[in-house]
């Protein structure tokens, strides 16, 4: 079963397997979740962990639950930071320390995880991001109408300003004096909490960037959120990758992992994941925030199909241990260690309040 946390003022038309629904500001709701598991028939609970998606300071309200639940507990970490503030620092260390296993996606979250927040490396499980399980093949089987006889340069995921795709639309004009069919997709909605914010402006300064530069023609935005199905015709319709996050603290990158899955030639800035899973030739690693350097190495790439290709080869043997398959057993024997090693914790309430500091700018003991 599923519990899902909803966005404020905000109701979805879950499946059945979705059982209870947390409101994301309410932190009663999280005590309420913990009776529900408490009192169902489950072996173990898994947590999918994120600052963003739980109420209070650091996401803090996620820890009532935590304080409450009775079962094994995993979790699986999508950001852990090398330099956390006091409240993210106070709330990791308690999900860490109420955790019988956590599991990360990459190397630099693992050690961060001992150097920072004073994990035992014992407790941690080191697994790669899941991926669908995607034939080798040219992206021109996957090319419809729109797409037949263009190169293909792709971005897809949530649209915000820390993406960097500026850069991308900066970098056309010198890819374009060189090979004139090129187009830029950008594939994926604009982020919920983004959009919440500040509406669609960003994908509007993109836009507003190609038509100034003369290349609106050439690059496409495919504004939804998009089907699996569509997803792999977009992803295999590509000739070539484009991650051009803008910063370096980046823990992992599910778009990447699935571009790589896809065995596609690669571009990207060196932020933790993609430093990792591109080592050794599996991509190019490009400076953030340059878009001369994106232009060259595109142009390069795709002047030489010999490089291309062998790039392409590399990263997709890389990625086979990343198929679902594999990583799902590999799931299942974290949720074994974790119910066989699982002991009930002793401590009934938060060891510091995540809450506004007092007069004297100190946060306050429980």
């Amino acid at each position: 079963m599923v519990l899902a946390v909803n966005d404020p003022q905000s109701s979805y038309g879950y499946p059945a397997r979705v059982q209870f629904e947390i409101t994301e500001n309410d932190i009663s709701s999280y005590k309420a979740a913990a009776d529900f598991l408490n009192s169902s028939n489950i072996d173990i609970v898994c947590l999918e962990h994120e600052y963003g998606i739980f109420g209070g300071k650091a996401g803090g309200h996620i820890l009532r639950l935590l304080q409450h639940l009775k079962t094994p507990l995993v979790t699986t970490l999508h950001t852990v930071l090398r330099e956390p503030d006091i409240d993210q620092l106070i709330v990791m260390q308690e999900i860490a320390a109420r955790s019988d296993r956590l599991i990360v996606m990459s190397e630099h979250s693992s050690r961060f995880l001992q150097t920072v927040f004073g994990v035992p490396r014992e407790k941690v499980d080191l697994l790669p991001h899941g991926i669908p399980d995607m034939p080798f093949v040219d992206a021109a089987s996957h090319k419809d109408s729109s797409t037949e006889g263009k190169t293909v340069l792709l971005t897809f995921g949530l649209l915000s300003p820390n993406k960097g795709f500026e850069s991308v639309i900066q970098a056309l004009p010198r890819i374009l004096s060189r090979h004139k069919n090129v187009v830029y997709v950008i594939a994926g909605a604009t982020h919920p909490h983004v959009r919440h914010r500040e509406g669609d402006r960003y994908r509007i300064e993109l836009q507003a960037l190609a038509e100034s530069l003369g290349i609106k023609e050439h690059v496409v935005f495919v504004n939804r959120f998009v089907s699996p199905h569509e997803m792999a015709s977009l992803v295999g319709s590509a000739d070539m990758y484009i991650t051009p996050y803008r910063y370096e603290a980046q823990a992992v990158s599910g778009t990447l992992a699935y571009a790589m899955g896809a065995g596609k030639a690669i571009i990207s800035t060196p932020y933790w994941y993609a430093t990792e899973v591109l080592a050794d030739g599996r991509g190019a690693l490009v400076p953030f925030d340059d878009s001369a350097a994106i232009a060259d190495t595109a142009t390069e790439l795709l002047d030489n199909e010999n490089a291309l290709q062998s790039m392409r080869k590399r990263a997709y043997l890389y990625a086979r241990h990343m198929i679902w398959d594999h990583v799902a057993q590999s799931y299942m024997q974290s949720f074994v260690r974790a119910g066989a090693g699982h002991r009930p914790h002793a401590r009934e309430a938060f060891p510091l309040t995540i809450a506004a500091p007092n007069a004297s700018g100190r946060l306050m003991s429980a």
